[in-house]
């Protein structure tokens, strides 16, 4: 491994270790063994690094969710989903900081238009994947509704049930709470 990858690596357990703010240009060169002028070579600065390993690890995470909702036999994939629920909040619990330095992202956005950019393409990249694997479909497949419907409201309840995670952790809900919770919504909205 290179220098240039070492750093992503170490970067990702930085993010895990310690969250975006307090990971530092130190502590990612001691993670990675590489000097600490290699990540202005090869990444610019410290936030890039951050940023490009940030986005790694949520397309990472991304595609294990992808691969744990596969339908059943019968075609449905409801268990999944609630499978994949209590996934979602186990990693939330499980790791608070990594999901801390993705609010930390959406932050630092809105002072910076490329990152905003790069913010903006990943989050359609994710309602396009979360459409496609509650489709059950390729991402290629996805209708754009499903893409402004499924796929932006599953993510908006993802962060919403992730900041009252990271806030609350004691009284947020667990992954039945939020199923029935859906189901009531569906009640609504029929």
């Amino acid at each position: 491994m290179g220098n240039r990858e070492a750093l992503l690596v170490g970067a990702k357990q930085c993010l895990r270790d310690k969250g975006y703010d307090r990971t530092s240009v130190r502590d990612i060169a001691t993670t990675a063994g590489v000097s600490m002028a290699a990540i202005g070579y090869h990444y610019g600065s410290r936030e890039a690094l951050l940023n490009k390993a940030l986005f790694e690890i949520l397309d990472e995470w991304g595609d294990s969710m992808g691969r744990a909702l596969v339908p059943d036999a019968d075609g449905s994939s409801k268990r999944h989903f609630e499978e994949m629920w209590d996934s979602l909040i186990a990693d939330f619990t499980a790791h608070p900081d990594l999901w801390l330095a993705s609010m930390e992202l959406f932050m630092q956005a809105q002072r910076q238009p490329e990152l905003r950019a790069a913010l903006a393409a990943g989050t359609a990249e994710g309602r396009r994947g979360l459409a496609a694997i509650l489709d059950g479909v390729p991402e290629g497949e996805v209708t754009e509704a499903s893409v402004r419907t499924v796929g932006s409201v599953q993510l908006a309840l993802m962060s919403g049930v992730m900041i009252q995670h990271l806030s609350d952790p004691a009284t947020a809900p667990s992954a039945a709470d939020v199923l029935a919770g859906l189901r009531g919504l569906g009640d609504l909205a029929r």
